[in-house]
């Protein structure tokens, strides 16, 4: 009869623990709370579709042909979901200057690419520190490797924490903490590229609904009459 393959000589808590318990401490101390919260939060984002900016820039369209219509006003009444456009036309209907509507528009995605890169370095990070725990739980398993030396019925517990431990942190490191990040990275490089798009025809809009001379000069006339 020949022997099956089992996992089960692969599993052991203490290794585990030492290795995935210190990781997370160590990624606790070093990290902002904010950025833990942003790496956690981004992790729905890793089963998503590449951003597409095709939706946001038929939107603007739209926008434009109601402005056009029923004048820039009409714009307040409008349902926009994207952060960064809804506070492109706020401003486009307040009657801000189109340089002050482009360097809005630069500025959320500068943000937006901060946070996301903050979100990428938690998991670099983690990728960073999984190697360096494992070697942390060899170590203690050598230490209670040479303290059992006289009970070689111990001996055995104690090297397998010691040679899983590097196991565990070479795993967790390569195949979870950093493929997230640069997945992460990915996807915020094709998202900041995707919003550029958005630029061109806000400031247009901007530009085209930009209150006129004329218009001031007759508000005048009405408040002096």
């Amino acid at each position: 009869m020949t022997d099956t393959f089992t996992l089960a000589p692969f599993l052991d808590p203490t290794a585990f623990a030492i290795v995935g318990g210190g990781t997370l401490l160590a990624t606790v101390l070093r990290t902002a709370f904010a950025d833990l919260g942003r790496a956690i939060a981004a992790l729905p984002t890793l089963t998503r579709r590449r951003f597409d900016a095709t939706p946001l820039v038929d939107q603007i369209a739209a926008l434009g042909r109601i402005a056009r219509r029923h004048g820039v006003v009409a714009l307040d009444r409008s349902v926009i979901a994207d952060p960064d456009l809804a506070a492109a036309i706020a401003a486009i209907v307040d009657g801000r200057a189109p340089a002050e509507v482009e360097e809005l528009l630069r500025h959320a995605r500068r943000a937006r690419i901060d946070r996301h890169v903050a979100a990428a370095d938690v998991w670099a990070g983690m990728a960073e520190l999984a190697p360096a725990m494992g070697m942390v739980g060899t170590l203690v398993g050598l230490v209670a490797m040479f303290v059992k030396m006289q009970d070689p019925s111990a001996i055995g517990t104690a090297m397998a924490v010691a040679l899983l431990a590097t196991l565990y942190g070479a795993l967790l490191a390569n195949l979870v903490a950093a493929p997230i990040a640069a997945r992460l990275r990915r996807q915020a490089r094709g998202e900041a590229m995707e919003r550029l798009r958005l630029e061109a025809p806000l400031v247009a809009l901007a530009i085209r609904e930009q209150p006129r001379p004329a218009t001031f000069a007759k508000l005048a006339e009405v408040d002096a009459a």
